[in-house]
């Protein structure tokens, strides 16, 4: 089927009955993709894993899916970002990580994700989550081997996660969409310095906290500096942290996932931090999910100039 006229349902369809040879066929080619995105953005900005935005065109931005692919079949078909790309328009789709695990369709999400990127390889943006990281920090329990292994069969499914493993690690560290906003799965890294502990965040990892805060951390209101994350990895850091940050990166608001919202959003440190999650499927438990989508040109001072552009769904 020719990219230009696949739907999100032909997305889905092809999700379900791919064969694991296909399927890793899939991953090596968006690793590779990903490779060679990253070399060019070294060798223009010495910034391979954090990806700079213009602000120009719209964004549409997706936080945690877990294997949901009913909520990602919602965004696709009501953000139409298949249309707008296939028409050439001026627009990005961002993941901020948590593709699987949890869920019970990890398997098929995470195929459409890499399709996504395969298709439209300049439009689409992977990020890291914790649930992508590196193996001395992934969550407990871990379902997403399982999961494969039962869609695809024992040393099929183990090989696929191997491989998917390899890619999980050239995912993005941070995006920032210039003069606006950072992007980072978890939290602010609270001991970074320069931009570059962000962008080479993996390389100095574990010796160095910043990639553990980036995947793992969470805000919390009435605290001053950070304390220990009752997750086990990461912290909660309060407002001074972020005000840091922005500064540091020169930009207004930061926008995360990881963290489970009964409104499928949720706003904290005097309006500088949005947090969303786009599932609402078991084993979570909230009505509401949600995703955003806006004009990379529009002004930005805090997290009110994007309220209307969240889009809350059930």
């Amino acid at each position: 089927m020719a990219s230009e006229k696949i739907m999100p349902d032909d997305l889905v369809t092809q999700a379900m009955i791919v064969k694991p040879a296909d399927f890793l066929v899939l991953i090596k080619s968006s690793l590779s993709l990903l490779k060679k995105e990253q070399e060019d953005q070294k060798s223009k900005h010495d910034k391979g894993r954090l990806l700079r935005l213009p602000p120009s065109g719209k964004a549409i931005i997706i936080g945690d899916l877990h294997g949901n692919i009913e909520s990602l079949t919602h965004i696709l078909k009501d953000s139409d970002f298949l249309r707008s790309a296939q028409k050439g328009k001026n627009v990005h789709l961002i993941f901020m990580g948590d593709y699987g695990d949890r869920g019970s369709a990890s398997p098929e999400v995470c195929y459409i994700v890499l399709k996504l990127k395969e298709i439209y390889p300049e439009k689409v943006t992977l990020m890291r989550g914790n649930h992508e990281g590196p193996e001395d920090m992934l969550p407990d329990p871990y379902d997403l081997p399982i999961q494969f292994k039962q869609k695809f069969g024992e040393e099929a499914g183990e090989i696929l996660v191997r491989e998917l493993h390899k890619f999980f690690k050239h995912l993005y560290n941070a995006v920032i969409i210039e003069e606006r906003a950072v992007l980072i799965h978890g939290g602010a890294p609270s001991k970074a310095k320069s931009i570059r502990d962000l962008t080479n965040a993996h390389k100095k990892h574990p010796k160095e906290s910043h990639l553990e805060e980036m995947l793992w951390s969470d805000p919390r209101e009435n605290l001053k500096g950070t304390q220990p994350s009752p997750r086990g990895a990461g912290y909660l850091f309060g407002s001074d942290v972020t005000k840091k940050l922005l500064k540091l990166l020169n930009v207004k608001v930061l926008i995360r996932g990881h963290e489970f919202c009964p409104e499928g959003f949720k706003i904290n440190h005097n309006n500088k931090v949005l947090t969303l999650f786009s599932t609402n499927k078991p084993p979570y438990t909230n009505q509401y999910a949600a995703y955003l989508k806006f004009d990379l040109s529009t002004e930005i001072t805090n997290v009110c100039d994007l309220r209307k552009c969240i889009k809350q769904f059930e």
